[in-house]
């Protein structure tokens, strides 16, 4: 006999993402019990969006990843919990999913693993590294808490299951909006390894980055998706590329400076 359905709360980050923030909200609005919406700092319409759906917007200015996500998270108020990015679409299959698995094994799961399918340059990619692409984003929320930094994920107490169906990401606008996304990525990345006294030479930089490139195209299959596949293959390749570029930078700064006074 099915459970009576907990209510669940969605949450979601936002930052300048009214080119996506529309379909997601309408996508989730009409299922969640409650939606969350924490901006941080938005100037293009996102405010203005969130207020239409009547959800519960907060702001705080950006305090990395993780900290970014749990407080989202700290600010829900129902039991089951899930994450939503802004440029996400949760389908009615995922939904009835959701429906489904907890009515049947609402006692049995602390969260559950949602597989994601990316659209990219005009079609769904199907293979390569972004592929498979799924982690945990719907959970107890007196049961999983967000760890790690720059990639932070949500890690859970307890069993954790599956859902089959996927939700759909629009991750980038073009190809600029991609190099935008490493450059500030591998920015990260780079401080991240630098405080953590990691080093790297040119040789460990480039054989890194081949190594990916080859990986994602040739290993994961990325060919089959035709040129974007090959481009997401190569824009993966030059985010290794520049993490340990601007890695070797953060040490070769002070040595120049050093250098600069010293010929004054």
């Amino acid at each position: 006999m099915d459970r009576p359905l907990p209510p669940i709360s969605v949450y979601i980050l936002t930052f300048n993402n009214a080119r996506t923030l529309k379909a997601c909200l309408e996508s989730v609005v009409p299922h969640a019990d409650e939606v969350v919406v924490l901006d941080s700092g938005s100037t293009d319409g996102c405010i203005e969006i969130c207020k239409s759906y009547g959800v519960r917007l907060y702001h705080q200015d950006w305090a990395g990843f993780r900290r970014q996500y749990q407080k989202a998270a700290d600010l829900t108020m129902h039991p089951w919990i899930m994450f939503v990015d802004a440029d996400e679409v949760v389908p009615e299959t995922v939904w009835e999913e959701i429906q489904h698995v907890l009515a049947q094994n609402g006692e049995r799961y602390n969260g559950y693993v949602i597989p994601r399918r990316n659209f990219y340059m005009g079609r769904w990619i199907r293979h390569g590294g972004w592929v498979p692409d799924k982690e945990i984003r719907l959970y107890r929320r007196d049961k999983g808490r967000w760890e790690g930094d720059l990639h932070a994920k949500v890690a859970v107490d307890g069993p954790v299951g599956e859902l089959k169906n996927h939700y759909l990401h629009f991750p980038y606008r073009n190809i600029s909006g991609q190099i935008q996304t490493i450059d500030s990525y591998s920015e990260t990345a780079a401080d991240d390894l630098f405080r953590q006294g990691k080093r790297v030479g040119p040789l460990h930089t480039v054989s890194r980055a081949f190594f990916r490139f080859f990986k994602e195209y040739i290993l994961k299959r990325g060919f089959l998706d035709g040129f974007p596949g090959f481009y997401i293959a190569a824009a993966s390749a030059f985010y290794v590329l520049t993490k340990y570029a601007k890695l070797w930078e953060l040490y070769r700064i002070p040595q120049e400076e050093e250098k600069r006074e010293e010929s004054l």
